[in-house]
């Protein structure tokens, strides 16, 4: 792919994941849930598929009276990675170490609670000098009133809000590589009404001689 000019690459990101786990998602009311877990696991899908590092971190997963483990759905596209478990809402401290060993400085998040462990780790990256964004639809609040709050507290932080279908995009602005084609059956799987886009863009493609 040719150099990509945006300021989210492949080769500059990190991808974090926090506390995408049932008993955490019961409460929230800013998004539907049944989207939510599309939307993050269409974006865990497209950071393996390209090779972005990611860091999955559970709060109180094991160790009480009932398990909460991540979403299925995120731990099928991670299989060999175990969620980093905590027992703080600021998941900074333990996933810090994780982050710095990708030598990367441009922080990618999503989380669920947005106004307690998302906002909190965002806002501690952001003092350690990290560039932040919160990927919006990819997080969830336990009233819409409480998700915009914190949106907004990040956002004065210094960090920036983006969704997931954004990031993808950013990360594969070159429609015709190798790493757009490589996402394509994700955006296709999970991207709702941008499926039906590329479904139709792809069905209008001129076919190379000698393929049909």
């Amino acid at each position: 792919m040719p150099e990509n000019p945006n300021p989210i690459t492949i080769d500059n990101s990190v991808l974090i994941l926090i506390d995408h786990q049932p008993w955490v998602a019961f409460s929230i009311q800013s998004i539907d849930r049944t989207l939510l877990v599309n939307n993050v696991a269409a974006l865990g899908k497209a950071a393996m598929d390209l090779g972005v590092p990611t860091v999955l971190t559970t709060v109180g997963a094991s160790g009480g009276p009932l398990n909460d483990p991540i979403f299925g759905q995120i731990s099928e596209v991670f299989p060999d990675e175990v969620p980093i478990d905590r027992v703080s809402t600021n998941a900074w401290a333990d996933i810090k170490p994780a982050v710095e060993a990708t030598g990367r400085r441009v922080l990618l998040m999503a989380g669920v609670w947005t106004e307690v462990c998302l906002a909190q780790t965002a806002l501690s990256a952001l003092e350690d000098g990290y560039t932040v964004y919160f990927v919006s639809d990819c997080s969830g609040g336990v009233t819409q009133e409480a998700h915009d709050d914190a949106k907004q507290r990040m956002v004065q932080a210094g960090a920036s809000g983006i969704n997931w279908i954004s990031v993808v995009a950013e990360w594969t602005p070159d429609y015709t590589s190798a790493e757009r084609q490589a996402v394509n059956p994700g955006l296709l799987a999970r991207g709702g009404g941008v499926a039906l886009s590329i479904e139709y863009v792809l069905a209008n493609m001129a076919v190379p001689a000698g393929s049909a």
